[in-house]
């Protein structure tokens, strides 16, 4: 992947925690390495085929002028969302230099660094209470809705069994892929809100449910850990995932196994 570098872009702004920050300009420094493929732009020497890295300082200079953070993370993050949103860049790495930090200690800088990167996203998606069919549909329109996501694919609705010898009632379930720049612990925390504001109430683990959203892929990543395994670790046994993913994405490769969709 190509890559724009930009380095040392100076923005004098009021960030941090102190009410004198807040109040006194003081210098930030910004470093920013776009992901993007410009091979077309080099070989037709066409600025449109590549991004414009005068507006990307631009869209940085606005952003730390004309609000006030707290905390770099927070300015870190906003500029490398804003700048997702707004150029067809791949990934974006930010840095943000803080030299004149209020520290008592003698240091020469200091700063913070965000990374993010659009990855591809199969999600399973069921409901087995009240209007199934209207909290599906809730779910896909909050998730396209959400800063960092974006729905791509919907498979068909399909009903199925209850799964699991706890649930009573038949399900409705679909597949969804969506293209989303949040990591994979972020993207949960959106689903479990998204769940919340769909009724969904925690008490008998496998039993029925207004909303469930499960990562079933995020990339190739595998991620193993106590509130998050991915791929999901059942998703070959589950017909209601399996199916529905394969309509959507028939050649997805698992990381795990090496197969496509498909060939499961």
């Amino acid at each position: 992947m190509d890559v724009i570098k930009i380095r040392g872009l100076e923005v004098n702004a009021c960030h941090g925690v102190f009410d004198s920050e807040k109040i006194n300009k003081q210098p930030f420094i910004f470093d920013a390495d776009l992901e993007l493929d410009f091979f077309g732009a080099a070989k037709d020497d066409d600025l449109n085929k590549t991004v414009n890295y005068a507006e990307v300082c631009n869209l940085i200079v606005e952003i730390a002028s004309k609000n006030t953070f707290s905390l770099i993370e927070k300015l870190a993050y906003e500029c490398a969302f804003e700048i997702l949103d707004s150029f067809p860049v791949q990934g974006v790495k930010i840095t943000v230099w803080k030299p004149n930090a209020p520290v008592e200690q003698k240091f020469s800088n200091l700063g913070v660094v965000v990374s993010c990167r659009r990855e591809r996203v199969l999600l399973s998606l069921g409901s087995s209470m009240e209007d199934k069919k209207g909290y599906l549909d809730f779910a896909i329109n909050r998730l396209n809705s959400t800063r960092g996501i974006k729905v791509r694919k919907v498979s068909s609705y399909i009903q199925t069994p209850p799964y699991g010898g706890v649930a009573q009632n038949s399900f409705l379930n679909c597949a969804a892929e969506i293209q989303t720049y949040l990591s994979p612990r972020a993207l949960l925390e959106e689903i479990h809100a998204i769940e919340s504001e769909g009724n969904r109430v925690r008490t008998v683990r496998w039993g029925d449910r207004t909303l469930d959203i499960d990562i079933i892929f995020f990339g190739d990543k595998i991620i193993c850990d106590d509130n998050l395994i991915i791929p999901h670790s059942d998703y070959k046994n589950r017909d209601f995932v399996l199916q529905p993913l394969k309509e959507i994405a028939p050649d997805f490769v698992c990381p795990l196994t090496g197969k496509r969709l498909r060939e499961l």
